[in-house]
């Protein structure tokens, strides 16, 4: 049975008491991104909040929560922009919103984000707070607030949502509650496609949870072996410790492992259920979605036609800076997923992180989205943190000052531009 599984959970007061700082970090940054922007658009004469809930994306989720799903836009070139693209889950909430209040349900997408927003950054904290530390988790919450594209988690966007369902899937995972990590990757399934990086963490896990249950439960096995899914190292990781054949045989270790079982097969059961329905939409079977997908020219080739956009970046100046930007970035994502990788990370992280990674940079399309669709993936946050955590106070938070002003003021000029985010 898992060790934490025997522990009284704390209670949700006292979580939150710990995660306090770190939520009133996240929300003045937050505030100071949302203070850049509205004094820029009110320089351009442009409304900020339009900005936040009534473009791009945010006008097909808002589509889909007023008219339902069926709409879609025929170009000159033959694509086909249909709003089948779009998970549900967002805009069910929207429809949630507006049917209990008097708010549009583009006032209920910025809501659904600006509370899914706080609550990415809760579960961001517990995650870094269980593996390194409460100060760890506070500068965790902080670097993700302070992303160049952070903005964005405060838009009518799905990514706070999203975020928030996976870093709670995960932590659940990393305390051995199984049917809430199963039952949350589900919906995180029905959030985006992405959704299948929270799926394939809590297999992942529960797989080798099995695995070392049956060495444990071998013959030769002179002892109680540790449960090294949620990493070697991670303080108060989850810990299977069957001490033999009859021990695995308890009432209480048999509902660990049913309790396991359950979790993972509510885990895939959003993703596959939203795509398997999208393919009887339309007559296309289980690759429907993929088709709709082409007809947005969005789909996966490994990063050639990123590439391809880079090495075009790089031939022409001053394009070539923006180029070698692009290969920075990159190789700052590689090197971050690397050193989580060699500092033995929880493998529930790892799997998470390395899949959310491999579907942004290996999108075949919308390259300028590539660091938005990053946003989830803040495990690669977490060497930093522990970083930040280490360093002198004073130190960690004139860095973390000195960026979030620049993040606000980017933030402010992105949105304002021509292009979406």
């Amino acid at each position: 049975m898992t060790d934490l599984e025997t522990r009284a959970a704390p209670s949700h007061a006292g979580a939150l008491r710990r995660a306090a700082p770190a939520l009133a970090g996240y929300a003045t940054v937050r505030a100071l991104g949302l203070l850049a922007l509205f004094l820029w658009s009110a320089a351009r004469d442009k409304s900020a909040y339009t900005l936040l809930t009534a473009r791009w994306d945010a006008l097909w989720y808002a589509r889909v929560a007023e008219l339902g799903y069926g709409y879609e836009v025929r170009l000159p070139n033959g694509d086909v922009h249909s709003n089948l693209a779009f998970f549900p889950l967002l805009p069910w909430l929207e429809r949630l919103v507006a049917a209990g209040s008097p708010l549009s349900h583009a006032d209920g997408g910025f809501l659904v984000g600006l509370v899914a927003s706080l609550a990415a950054a809760w579960g961001i904290f517990a995650v870094a707070d269980h593996v390194y530390g409460s100060r760890a988790g506070v500068c965790a919450v902080l670097l993700w607030a302070v992303l160049p594209v952070g903005i964005v988690q405060s838009m009518a966007y799905s990514e706070s949502l999203f975020t928030a369902l996976a870093a709670w899937s995960l932590y659940a995972v990393l305390t051995g509650r199984w049917v809430t990590a199963g039952a949350l990757a589900l919906l995180a399934g029905l959030t985006r496609p992405v959704g299948l990086a929270v799926v394939a963490a809590v297999w992942t896990a529960a797989v080798v949870s099995f695995v070392r249950e049956g060495r444990a439960a071998g013959p030769d096995s002179p002892g109680a072996p540790v449960d090294r899914t949620t990493g070697p190292e991670a303080p108060g990781a989850p810990v299977d410790r069957p001490a033999g054949p009859e021990a695995t045989g308890t009432a209480a270790d048999r509902t660990t492992r049913a309790r396991r079982v359950l979790g993972m097969a509510l885990a895939p059961l959003g993703a596959a259920g939203y795509v398997l329905w999208v393919g009887h939409r339309t007559g296309k079977g289980p690759l429907g979605y993929l088709e709709v997908q082409a007809g947005w020219r969005n789909g996966f080739d490994g990063g050639y036609a990123f590439g391809r956009f880079v090495a075009e970046k790089l031939m022409s100046f001053p394009a070539a800076l923006a180029g070698l930007g692009l290969i920075l970035g990159v190789a700052s994502v590689v090197w971050l997923y690397v050193t989580g990788v060699r500092r033995r990370q929880p493998l529930p992280l790892l799997v998470y992180t390395g899949i959310v990674t491999a579907l942004a940079l290996g999108a075949s399309s919308y390259f300028g989205s590539k660091p938005r669709l990053l946003l989830p993936a803040f495990p690669l946050l977490l060497p930093l943190a522990v970083a930040l955590a280490e360093a002198r106070p004073r130190r960690s938070a004139a860095v973390l000052g000195s960026v979030a002003v620049a993040s606000a003021v980017y933030g402010a000029f992105w949105l304002n531009g021509s292009g979406p985010p």
